[in-house]
């Protein structure tokens, strides 16, 4: 019996040191899991949208080593092409334009049709010269630049933007990213926070709206014509006349559909959008210069819509609108919101006639206020361009529902987990940046009328298209974050001579 008694006590001890042992062992593991903290996209805590103006791929990249540049040009295969000047009967072959100072060319909906000309991509001389050629003549006095006013050939090169080329080859330059449709920048920037864009009937009700890729923001669709500018005798500059534009206004917005800060305040996810209190220089009446108008932070206007939804009324969430010098702060001292979008002024916007050295001066400015502060290591930041600007671009648009996809913009990926000078060759558009933000955030909900809660009659779910890539493709969640580059800023080149600030300050 003591035998047996002995053995019941060994059996037992070592039963209970086995279940120690494996208890152990799960503790241990759990602590591991607890240290090791958010895996693959959620190792992203900051997600920021940087949108600057006007320029195609092959502006800015068509001679960039190893992307899908211009044919012919920098080892890239094909020949180089010529685009057809039915003006002068002759063509022009794209060409190095090293200035600081570029007109483009006009960029509504129409003339995305003339540039992309059925896919043959050659109307870009023409839909400059179906344009008013009086005004370009006065554009190009004023300027100083080459005549006819027409550089929508001209390419340049990393001499020429340095920073930007930097960006390139030690983090991920994407040569597929298409603006989401065929139009200008009102346009993009709707789709850039909803993945639509519409005209309502009625600003609170969903189901009055439909889609509009020409000028949704009006209320009573009319224009008037103002004047005060030479450019402005010569275009008959349109303006919105539109009540709920004016600064402290009563009137109700004009876009009752569903944006994504809605999804966003629902699920307790913080946002921000800073915008540079300035001018925009984008002219309602297409035209490719004409006089700025003002842009505030809490006044809705072309690139900044989000005044102008519904939902970001009625979540009182208008105080997320803020100064481009609040982001500063925000990024220096760590407190980013989880989603963010910086917009520029028309001067540091590379919108004609701005210079590229102010923008890519703003761009690297806010990169190192990022990569300087506590939020680098999850931060993963989306730089692009919101229209093509008139600019050449020798890749045909793919097709998108009924909508888009519009012509080809530059676009790069700065993170502390982006990979190292990879080049991105997936389809992609603004509703990538939807989509991540909805896989890193939202659990996966997209702007989906049957599920996200507060149905719209839009046509699509955009984020849902099958050949829009992957912004995970572009990341590298296993590799330790790499650290900042902080690039120099961009000392700004002189002005053409004779130009009048006035005219685009």
């Amino acid at each position: 019996m003591q035998l047996r008694s002995a053995r019941g006590r060994l059996a037992a001890m070592t039963l209970g040191a086995l279940l120690a042992m494996l208890g152990a062992g799960a503790g241990a593991r759990a602590a591991a899991a607890a240290t090791a903290g958010p895996q693959g996209i959620h190792k992203i805590k900051h997600i920021v949208i940087i949108m600057q103006e006007n320029r195609s791929f092959d502006t800015y990249f068509g001679v960039y080593p190893g992307a899908d540049g211009i044919p012919g040009l920098a080892g890239h295969p094909g020949k180089v092409p010529c685009i057809p000047d039915p003006l002068h009967h002759d063509c022009v072959k794209p060409y190095h334009d090293p200035r600081d100072v570029n007109t483009g060319g006009p960029h509504m909906a129409v003339n995305a049709q003339l540039d992309i000309a059925g896919g043959k991509m050659n109307g870009f001389i023409a839909s400059v010269e179906t344009g008013d050629l009086d005004t370009d003549m006065l554009a190009c006095q004023i300027l100083k630049l080459p005549p006819g006013c027409n550089d929508v050939m001209g390419y340049k090169t990393g001499k020429d933007i340095p920073n930007y080329w930097a960006y390139a080859r030690n983090f991920v330059l994407q040569d597929h990213m298409f603006e989401p449709a065929a139009s200008w920048s009102e346009i993009a920037h709707l789709y850039m926070v909803s993945a639509w864009a519409a005209s309502c009937t009625n600003g609170y009700n969903p189901f009055s709206c439909t889609t509009n890729l020409v000028e949704p923001d009006t209320e009573d669709g009319k224009v008037l014509s103002i004047g005060g500018n030479p450019f402005d005798a010569l275009t008959g500059l349109l303006t919105r006349s539109d009540a709920d534009d004016k600064p402290h206004s009563s009137a109700p917005p004009d876009f009752a559909w569903t944006d994504i800060t809605y999804l966003l305040h629902k699920h307790h996810v913080s946002w921000r959008y800073y915008i540079t209190q300035g001018t925009e220089p984008d002219c309602a009446s297409g035209a490719m210069i004409c006089t700025p108008i003002k842009q505030y932070v809490k006044t809705p206007e072309i690139w900044n819509p989000l005044p102008d939804f519904t939902t970001v009324h009625q979540d009182n969430q208008l105080g997320n609108i803020e100064a481009d010098t609040q982001f500063f702060r925000d990024a220096y001292k760590g407190n980013l919101p989880a989603v963010s979008w910086l917009i520029p002024s028309g001067d540091d916007s590379e919108h004609a006639p701005g210079r590229v050295s102010l923008g890519q001066d703003h761009v690297t400015r806010a990169i190192d206020a990022i990569m300087a502060g506590k939020d680098w290591d999850s931060t993963a930041i989306f730089l692009a361009w919101d229209d093509w600007g008139g600019f050449y671009d020798h890749v045909k648009p793919p097709v998108v529902d009924g909508e888009g996809y519009g012509l080809r913009v530059p676009g790069l990926v700065i993170s502390p987990y982006a990979r190292k000078g990879f080049i991105d060759h997936q389809i992609l558009s603004f509703d990538a940046y939807l989509k991540f933000i909805e896989a890193d955030f939202l659990g996966g909900q997209a702007l989906n009328p049957r599920t996200d809660g507060r149905p719209d009659p839009r046509p699509d779910v955009r984020e849902n298209a099958r050949i829009l890539g992957n912004l995970l493709r572009d990341f590298n969640f296993n590799q330790p974050p790499r650290p900042p580059l902080f690039l120099p800023r961009i000392p700004p080149s002189k002005l053409p001579p004779n130009l009048d600030p006035s005219l685009h300050n």
